[in-house]
């Protein structure tokens, strides 16, 4: 038992939805419920009750919801306390992170640090993720949020915060690419892509296209992953999209997932600085938050 199961226990008695809970811990559907199966055999008692239709806090579940609450408030003090007793860290922290990543992983490591070195002031762009690693390589911040390239550089770390499945998406507004891709044979090499200029999705989108024998047709290059999003939306064709931005797109019931002849995979998110930074007390303490959390 420990604090991260805990919080993963309390979230779901929250949601009551194995998916919303596995999302916004950043796990996956097999290490929540094997980590609910684990408490649930340290207590000796079932926490949830489930079937096909819904997930329920049993009898145990609820008392034992009252003692992780108070198990994480008192290590919240805790944590407030240790960070009081050292001497307290100060100056600026710089982040570089898609606006998607900013709410999807960073909020929470935000929300820890502060917790434990509330002096310390955070400066935040945001902008394309393709472009993150030239930010730490050019020492224009302190840590990134990125997805991890097939080759790092040697002078960089990464520390990975979950995964974020690529998902090709459409169109469902009526018209010519919805009616290409409105069949279980879809054309692939036929249809107009929308593509990201640079960056691990434009790699894995050429690399899944030469698997598959054609060359796309490139029909726009746009900066960013929500851009893909409005351009698929309006009908101008289909493109690659990390699962975190569809998800929080209000354009989502504006388009769909199609099912691909091959995966995508999916992308190894995480936070990046160079080795140098790691010497800097800031970096070196939002790293540490980093890794217990995940």
């Amino acid at each position: 038992m420990d604090i991260r199961s805990l919080r993963m226990f309390c979230h779901l008695a929250t949601s009551l939805h194995f998916g919303q809970t596995s999302t916004a811990m950043h796990v996956s559907a097999p290490t929540l419920s094997r980590t609910i199966q684990r408490l649930e055999e340290e207590v000796g008692e079932a926490l949830f009750s489930r079937d096909n239709r819904r997930v329920q806090l049993t009898g145990a579940g609820q008392r034992f919801l009252l003692f992780a609450q108070r198990v994480l408030h008192d290590w919240r003090d805790l944590e407030s306390q240790l960070s009081q007793d050292q001497d307290a860290l100060t100056g600026q922290l710089h982040i570089y992170c898609s606006v998607t990543a900013s709410y999807s992983f960073l909020y929470d490591l935000l929300m820890h640090f502060r917790n434990q070195h509330p002096a310390v002031d955070i400066k935040l762009s945001t902008g394309d993720p393709a472009d993150a690693l030239d930010w730490v390589k050019n020492n224009d911040a302190d840590v990134v949020i990125t997805a991890r390239p097939d080759r790092l550089s040697s002078g960089l770390v990464f520390h990975k915060l979950g995964d974020a499945p690529l998902q090709m998406v459409g169109p469902v507004v009526p018209c010519q690419v919805s009616q290409q891709i409105a069949t279980d044979l879809i054309k692939w090499e036929s249809l107009p892509y929308i593509l990201p200029e640079r960056g691990v999705s434009r790699q894995r989108i050429e690399k899944w296209s030469k698997e598959l024998g054609f060359k796309p047709n490139v029909h726009a290059e746009v900066s960013g992953h929500e851009a893909i999003v409005s351009m698929v939306a309006l009908g101008l064709g289909v493109g690659p999209v990390p699962a975190p931005v569809l998800r929080n797109s209000p354009l989502r019931n504006s388009i769909r997932v199609l099912e691909l002849p091959h995966v995508l995979g999916p992308f190894e998110v995480g936070i990046c600085s160079a080795k140098r930074s790691l010497q800097d007390p800031k970096v070196a303490a939002f790293w540490a938050v980093a890794k217990s959390q995940s």
